[in-house]
């Protein structure tokens, strides 16, 4: 973390050149990069360059706010920050500082299960915060189901389970860097060996037998709503849904698992379609600025999150840094709204959105 001056920071864009800075290289590529040529990566954000908004005009938009609900829960704006690995690697108080700030800021949290502090001390940490807790699903059934049950314990308000992670992606940058993951797996309670290469780590720990059957069986594990996170298409939408998910999470895993797969926004808006009303959708990868959030919002998500911008945010400035990326997404998510005459966040629709050519 370098020197940071409160009030430094007016987006999110230039955190990834100043996080490259403080990082060690091997910590920075395993955040920045993604699977093989990178393709991905770049269509997420691209995507967002390729649409065209149609603001309305003479709309009152005096008085803008952002608050929204998910899951029943209100929420300040319509983002959160995603379930990303090892946060020690941006804060020596890993996911402690990154659910901190965003229990301050009234923002959902989701912690991933390779985090380096535990179910149990996060929610300590952040005990009013909108927390979730994102589920690899172990070779080891029963500590897949000790860890839904333990977030529920905790005070988790969602299970999000990955579904797009059989296994490793092929991840070029981690490789030539021999990445070990820094510090201890904090929901492993017997420990786990962290001075492997990720992808044989993963290997051991992620069940690549998983399929549509087991998702009902988690469902059973504990009252909290889930939530599927990695779908791509229509057909698997439907799926999520009919099984009783209460959100389709659409992500493609911010371009670090197979590379050349859609787009996650371009594939948001047919899922939209066939969804409707029957289940919540959010989407991830690519969103860097207000104007992409009121995108993704206009396309048909209830809301957006966040990983990399977040992560460079903490690297950058500590808990401070976060706050103020978190703060300036929201101030830059109010004006586009307003530029868009949109006063409420229910306020945005599919009319706002020109065709895409």
């Amino acid at each position: 973390m370098r020197d940071f001056e409160p009030g430094s920071l007016v987006g999110l864009r230039g955190l990834e050149a100043a996080a490259r800075d403080v990082l060690p290289p091997a910590y920075f590529d395993y955040i920045a990069g993604g699977g093989w040529d990178e393709v991905t990566i770049e269509a997420n954000e691209a995507a967002f360059r390729g649409c065209r908004l149609l603001p309305r005009v003479l709309v009152d938009v005096s008085g803008v706010r952002t608050e929204t609900t998910i899951l029943g829960a209100a929420v300040a704006a319509p983002f959160g920050f995603a379930p990303t690995a090892l946060h020690e690697m941006v804060h020596p108080d890993g996911e402690l500082a990154s659910a901190r700030v965003m229990a301050a800021l009234g923002l959902p949290f989701v912690l991933s299960t390779l985090s380096n502090r535990s179910i149990e001390s996060v929610a300590e940490a952040a005990p009013d915060g909108v927390n979730w807790f994102q589920l690899y699903v172990n070779t080891d059934r029963t500590i897949a189901r000790s860890h839904v049950e333990r977030a529920a314990a905790a005070g988790y308000r969602a299970i999000v389970v990955t579904v797009d992670v059989p296994g490793d992606g092929h991840r070029p940058r981690d490789l030539r860097n021999h990445f070990e993951p820094p510090g201890e797996f904090g929901n492993f309670q017997d420990g786990v060996d962290s001075h492997r290469p990720m992808g044989e780590l993963l290997g051991g720990m992620v069940d690549a037998s998983l399929t549509w059957d087991d998702i009902e069986v988690i469902r059973a594990w504990s009252p909290l709503p889930l939530v599927i996170k990695g779908i791509l298409t229509v057909a698997d939408a439907r799926i999520a849904v009919d099984r009783g998910a209460a959100a389709v999470w659409v992500s493609n895993h911010g371009g670090r698992q197979l590379d050349r797969a859609v787009a996650s926004l371009d594939a948001l808006e047919s899922i939209v379609d066939v969804i409707g009303d029957r289940a919540e959708i959010y989407v991830d990868g690519g969103i860097r600025d207000g104007v992409d959030v009121v995108t993704a919002l206009a396309t048909g998500a209830e809301a957006v999150f966040l990983g990399r911008p977040f992560l460079y945010a903490l690297a950058v400035g500590g808990e401070p840094g976060l706050e103020q990326a978190t703060a300036a997404l929201q101030v830059e998510t109010s004006k586009a709204m307003a530029l868009l005459g949109t006063p409420r966040v229910s306020d945005i629709g599919r009319d706002h959105l020109a065709d895409r050519r």
